[in-house]
């Protein structure tokens, strides 16, 4: 059974040095396992292709790792996502049948970041785009935005919607009066960096973003960052209020995809299936953040049909981003 991951990471090191700092220096501070952790990411051939063949993986469709260039000055953004998206062409061409992408975009500049989509998935054939939450406090459902937008339904291009960290001032109200670590975990992996993401959404689809833009497809990652649990619940919200075209429930179920992102948890995966249904579920691993060997027992555990195990672990990918 071939496999395909969606939620894999890499980082060069002008990122590491720019906004990836803080991640470097923790790594630096905390050693051993962390370190190599930033080796892992930085490693676009033999390590990297190793792992995969060690855990069973096929292929992996690789992204700038959080927080991405999204909360840079508009040029800074410019200049790294394009050069990151260089070394990931490089790469997926010394790899092609192992490695495909999703394009950094400085979306600070949204004419400029629709036409590096252009260039990425129309000309280098990348699997769409990855978008690291809020740009310095304003999202998606901004009309700002919506040439990327425009663009990536043009293209039939996915937009993978990653976790950031929430704004400054929503840290601070909402997750802060703990020792600084504990407050990091509690607004970042612990639990702010899903809500986050998940409200996010929310706020694409109460926006509007998807009545103007209907084709438009957005992965999240981490079993859909808790939304299936509320998928009952957001429809609270009727047309008669929204003046959407649709219940909430419905833009959460065609036009979104979900991948696993590192939560191996049975119960979690199943609220997914019985809301969402197989046809919108997609394998990851979240490397190298997560264990590969453990994604990879985890797809085989999972209570579904041979058919659709497939489905899940390369078919709906192959479909979605023509790999």
């Amino acid at each position: 059974m071939r496999t395909i991951t969606l939620e894999e990471h890499f980082a060069t090191p002008g990122f590491l040095d720019g906004p990836g700092r803080e991640l470097r220096d923790q790594a630096r501070q905390v050693g051993g396992r962390a370190e190599q952790l930033m080796r892992d990411l930085c490693d676009l051939d033999a390590g990297r292709i190793a792992q995969m063949d060690a855990a069973g993986i096929d292929m992996q469709v690789i992204s700038l790792t959080a927080p991405g260039v999204e909360q840079l000055e508009p040029v800074d953004a410019v200049a790294l996502a394009r050069d990151t998206n260089d070394v990931l062409a490089e790469a997926i061409a010394r790899h092609p049948t192992r490695l495909s992408g999703f394009a950094a975009l400085a979306i600070a500049q949204p004419d400029l970041a629709a036409k590096e989509l252009d260039r990425r998935v129309g000309g280098q054939h990348f699997a769409g785009a990855v978008i690291n939450g809020h740009q310095r406090g304003r999202y998606l459902d901004d009309k700002f935005f919506w040439p990327v937008l425009e663009a990536a339904e043009a293209l039939s291009a996915p937009i993978y919607l990653h976790p950031t960290k929430p704004p400054r001032a929503v840290i601070k109200a909402s997750f802060g009066g703990f020792s600084p670590l504990v407050t990091e975990m509690l607004a970042g992996p612990g639990f702010g960096w899903h809500i986050e993401t998940a409200v996010h959404v929310l706020r694409m689809v109460l926006g509007g973003v998807f009545d103007r833009f209907p084709k438009l497809q957005i992965v999240i990652g981490h079993m859909g960052e808790g939304l299936p649990f509320f998928m009952q619940r957001v429809d609270v919200m009727p047309v008669e209020l929204t003046k959407l075209r649709r219940p909430v429930s419905a833009y959460l179920r065609d036009n979104l995809h979900y991948t696993f992102a590192g939560f191996n948890f049975p119960a979690t995966f199943l609220d997914l299936l019985l809301e969402i249904g197989v046809g919108r579920i997609m394998f990851s691993a979240d490397y190298p953040y997560a264990s590969m060997v453990k994604a990879r027992a985890f797809l085989e555990q999972i209570p579904v049909t041979v058919a659709d195990r497939a489905l899940i672990a390369h078919g709906n990918a192959e479909k979605l981003f023509r790999l």
